[in-house]
């Protein structure tokens, strides 16, 4: 019996672009307050050093804290949400059909678009692998990460819009400023240096 478990994930339809370019492969979450709850019982009980206010992971933790990733480990799959509509057309009337806002601009047929938070696992297109997880400071990444967080590599393109066209970056941003102004943009404190999740995946066949 196997051993791989699935769980969902939110993705924003610049970001479900970027992966279907092949340009996303990993994502970066902010440890949240049950995280950080858990790390902190393993310090009461000595299994695990606390998470540093400065410096690098003290490196006898570093497997206890990645134990606790909520998105999975190595080898388990993520399915990811996103924006979604069911439609009924002319042609087959008693049918339903799922359209996606990131490939499809119509719903005139059926509703209106639905969150992905809403979306169910038969109705997801997009299958993850999960191929590594770590814990890192926010703004210890990298230009080379940053790209593959979905970032265009050239500056003058480097403007990612949201579907309502508002620009997430300037076209002078390099790859780490463009990605800390993704990360603005969807409500993240950039200047707070959380510890996050960083998740690499690859896309497998669903």
């Amino acid at each position: 019996m196997s051993n791989v478990k699935e769980r969902p994930i939110l993705f924003s339809a610049p970001m479900v672009r970027a992966i279907l370019e092949g340009r996303k492969t990993v994502t970066r979450r902010a440890l949240n307050a049950q995280s950080l709850k858990n790390i902190g019982y393993g310090v009461q009980l000595g299994e695990c050093h606390e998470l540093p206010s400065e410096g690098p992971l003290h490196p006898n933790s570093i497997g206890y804290y990645t134990d606790f990733c909520p998105f999975g480990q190595p080898g388990d799959r993520l399915w990811v949400r996103e924006t979604w509509a069911r439609i009924r057309v002319a042609q087959a009337p008693d049918q339903e059909w799922v359209v996606y806002r990131e490939s499809d601009n119509r719903t005139d047929y059926g509703g209106p678009w639905k969150p992905g938070i809403h979306m169910f696992r038969r109705d997801s297109r997009i299958l993850l692998e999960i191929t590594a997880v770590r814990v890192e400071r926010l703004r210890d990444i990298s230009d080379d990460q940053a790209l593959a967080e979905g970032i265009y590599s050239d500056p003058a393109v480097n403007g990612m819009y949201t579907a309502d066209g508002d620009n997430y970056t300037s076209k002078h941003d390099g790859p780490v400023r463009a990605f800390a102004q993704l990360w603005k943009s969807v409500g993240g404190d950039w200047d707070a240096n959380p510890w996050t999740w960083v998740v690499e995946f690859k896309r497998v066949t669903p």
